[in-house]
């Protein structure tokens, strides 16, 4: 008889992980055992983040954009290669411009560029991974409090998230094998959301660190698919 096959490792995809929300989560499931693909458009920031991460764990980082399907199929490959996909992140997202530009100032360019990255990259990488996503598995989409309330500024950005939340109720149920997570990090201390806040003391905001338990929380008891917002979750 063969010697008895060693299990793959759990592996997660996580788009925009070189920073923020995305380097935070990257971290914990590293320290819990999974292999992570991670991205970034700075190859610079994610290198840094990814020889961190290689202290913990398998790790393939490619430097990219997500709206690039060329890209999205690079990612998807590099967790086939890594062990078992069990995970897919869509945190990567843009704001579009700064400051915030009311409704009737964004530039159309600006809008459809914001789709792209908030809404059509997303369910392009869901797409492509499908049909390597073991049964079961889980898709988390971030999405904002934006997306369900009326901000003046953030009607771009906002809309987007609208957009991602509605598709990814869609594909819950379509297909109800897999969990389908819609989680809100609220307010975070990261650069996008500086972005948002040009010229203001935004240091009162959490560390991207706290809304990290209650997505891990999410991923443990396997919850069913919904929206969340992850630090009311109990931990």
């Amino acid at each position: 008889m063969g010697e008895p096959q060693e299990p793959q490792h759990r592996v997660a995809i996580i788009t925009g992980g070189s920073r923020g929300l995305g380097r935070a989560l990257a971290t914990e499931l590293a320290r819990r055992g999974w292999a992570l693909v991670v991205d970034a458009r700075r190859a610079h920031e994610l290198e840094a983040t990814a020889t961190e991460l290689r202290a913990l764990t398998d790790v393939a980082a490619l430097a990219g954009d997500v709206t690039n399907p060329a890209h999205r199929a690079a990612l998807v490959e590099a967790a086939t290669e890594l062990g078992t996909l069990s995970l897919v992140v869509n945190n990567a997202s843009t704001l579009g411009h700064s400051p915030l530009p009311r409704v009737d100032a964004i530039e159309p360019a600006v809008l459809r560029d914001v789709f792209e990255t908030n809404v059509v990259a997303p369910v392009a990488l869901i797409q492509a991974a499908l049909p390597h996503l073991v049964d079961g598995g889980t898709i988390v989409n971030v999405t904002s409090d934006a997306g369900a309330e009326a901000y003046e500024g953030w009607g771009g950005y906002g809309s987007s998230k609208a957009a991602l939340e509605h598709l990814s109720r869609v594909l819950a149920a379509e297909r109800p094998d897999l969990t389908v997570l819609v989680v809100d990090p609220g307010d975070m201390r990261t650069e996008m959301h500086q972005d948002a806040f040009p010229g203001e003391d935004i240091s009162d905001r959490p560390e991207p660190e706290e809304s990290v338990p209650g997505i891990v929380a999410l991923l443990d008891r396997a919850e069913p698919s919904g929206r969340y917002e992850a630090r009311a979750v109990s931990v």
